[in-house]
């Protein structure tokens, strides 16, 4: 057996997202699966060293994670030539400042997104470590959602016909932290912290959409800081100086109109905490995280309006679920077993840092949409 051992800098993972999802659900599981195999005699290896500030906070989360390797040298772990890889969860601030002692260790880069606050930034690092001839990817971990999956099979095989308009709805209440536990960090609320839903899900939306329905072309933004005060970690209140929802309308090129909602102050009435729902002339699908719903033409039922009887349609019985034919792993595991492929074996990845710029690209565009209250082209 052939395995490839892979040294991964891991900075910032002891933040829930980098504990839950990159480490603990994806290295930690892709380790305990026997790593990533690649035939009978060839098999990818992980191993992790864990970054951060708290020496306390690694040594507590790589005994929980089984995990050998941590410290808080950041620059001594980029020297150690075992470690080929450097992953970023830090904030978005931070993030250039450690990508770029990465890049000048010559690393491979994987990193969350946002990659930057500003896309001047986000292009910056992209040109630098295309320039240092590097293996770079950003997470995009929402491409492999069962739900997204599954509506991306109705658009290959044509389900759809021409697709006319895709209806995103994302968000939840996030309690202000008065009277109930926050489910969010405080600083989301904060734009001096760089906070706010646009600078969040724009760069979702805008890999979703341009992955599933094609490129976009012009957007109208509308942010909103619906809650005004909430109250932090320790209980004290503050004022919130960051959007909390956003509506925004995207025309892509093929002429297909995207509306995405995204809010934190929205009770949640729908099958998932985020649905998207894709009409075309043939038919239409409803995709959640994991499952999707789907009506063909044929099976449409001839809705009139008629407000002064109780509607005789049961509509929800109308659509059928799309099956589920293959077996999904966690998103984010999948995306990373790419990575690792890509860059033991060199294996195709497009989910590069400058894909990853165009999120925040658009972000800063809903920005100055919302700022100037006009469409701007992308």
């Amino acid at each position: 057996m052939i395995t490839h051992k892979v040294g991964i800098v891991m900075n910032g993972v002891t933040g829930r997202m980098g504990t839950n999802q990159h480490l603990l659900r994806s290295i930690k599981a892709i380790i305990d699966q026997g790593g990533i195999r690649l035939g009978d005699a060839e098999v990818i290896m992980p191993d992790p060293i864990l970054v951060g500030r708290s020496e306390a906070k690694l040594a507590a989360l790589a005994a929980r994670a089984g995990i050998a390797r941590y410290t808080t040298d950041l620059a001594a772990a980029l020297a150690d030539a075992r470690n080929q890889v450097y992953f970023d969860a830090t904030l978005t601030g931070q993030r250039p400042v450690g990508v770029r002692q990465a890049i000048a260790a010559g690393k491979h880069i994987y990193c969350e997104k946002p990659t930057a606050t500003t896309s001047a930034e986000a292009f910056a690092l992209a040109d630098e470590v295309e320039a240092a001839g590097l293996k770079n990817g950003v997470v995009q971990d929402k491409l492999w959602l069962p739900g997204l999956l599954k509506l991306k099979y109705l658009i290959d095989t044509g389900f759809f016909g021409k697709i006319l308009s895709v209806r995103g709805e994302f968000g939840y209440w996030v309690f202000t932290g008065e009277h109930e536990a926050l489910q969010r960090p405080s600083w989301n609320y904060r734009k001096e912290d760089d906070g706010g839903i646009i600078v969040d899900m724009l760069c979702h939306w805008q890999y979703v959409i341009q992955n599933l329905f094609g490129e976009i072309e012009s957007l109208s933004c509308l942010g909103a800081t619906h809650i005004p005060q909430r109250w932090n970690e320790t209980g004290q209140s503050y004022t919130c100086t960051a959007d909390d929802a956003a509506y925004a309308t995207f025309q892509l090129k093929n002429g297909t109109i995207c509306h995405f909602n995204s809010s934190w102050c929205v009770r949640v009435d729908r099958d998932d905490l985020l649905t998207l729902q894709v009409d075309g002339t043939q038919g239409s699908a409803v995709a959640g995280l994991r499952d999707c719903k789907a009506q063909p033409l044929a099976a449409t039922p001839r809705a009139i309006w008629n407000p002064d009887i109780d509607s005789p349609i049961d509509y929800k019985s109308g659509w059928s679920r799309v099956p589920t034919n293959a077996v999904y792993d966690n998103a984010f595991k999948v995306q990373w077993e790419l990575f690792l492929r890509h860059v033991v074996k060199g294996e195709p990845f497009r989910w590069s840092l400058r894909e990853g710029a165009k999120g925040v690209q658009l972000a800063e565009l809903g920005l100055r949409s919302w700022a100037e209250r006009r469409w701007v082209d992308v």
